[in-house]
């Protein structure tokens, strides 16, 4: 079995030694001799920095991927809406997103940004309305959608 070797550091290696093995006293005696702090000189052409960029774990250079557009929009559960109206009969929920999970029995008239087929469903089966808001105009949904 053939055994590796680790080099032994610089620190370790050049006790007794005054320079280090940077050459003259003079010429590492600066800041300017370390090339700038933390990952200055990694840019574009990164000559300065060039074996540390390119042995780095993650990818240093480019872009990579999609990125999905943010949500303008808060969600709600159908559950919650029986407890949001406290006995009012229209609900305004501009910003919100209304989903599917939970049920409600009372009929509500519910004004929202947008809502689940599922959501409308269950609102409709209580005997509601859902009005879907898109900025100016708004479109009433009376009727479940028909698949034909």
């Amino acid at each position: 079995m053939k055994s590796t070797n680790k080099k032994r550091k610089k620190v370790s290696r050049m006790r007794g030694s005054k320079t280090h093995g940077t050459g003259g006293m003079k010429k590492a005696r600066g800041s300017g001799h370390r090339g700038g702090v933390g990952m200055a000189g990694t840019g574009k052409r990164a000559d300065q920095r060039k074996s540390f960029v390119l042995n780095l774990k993650d990818k240093y250079f480019g872009k990579e991927g999609l990125k999905g557009k943010p949500k303008n929009y808060d969600v709600l559960n159908v559950s919650e809406l029986e407890r949001l109206a406290k006995g009012n009969k229209e609900l305004k929920l501009n910003k919100y997103k209304i989903l599917g999970n939970g049920e409600i029995k009372t009929p509500l008239t519910i004004h929202a940004k947008s809502a689940s087929k599922m959501a409308i469903e269950k609102i409709k089966k209580a005997g509601g309305k859902v009005i879907i808001e898109d900025g100016n105009e708004s479109s009433r949904i009376d009727e479940a959608p028909s698949r034909s």
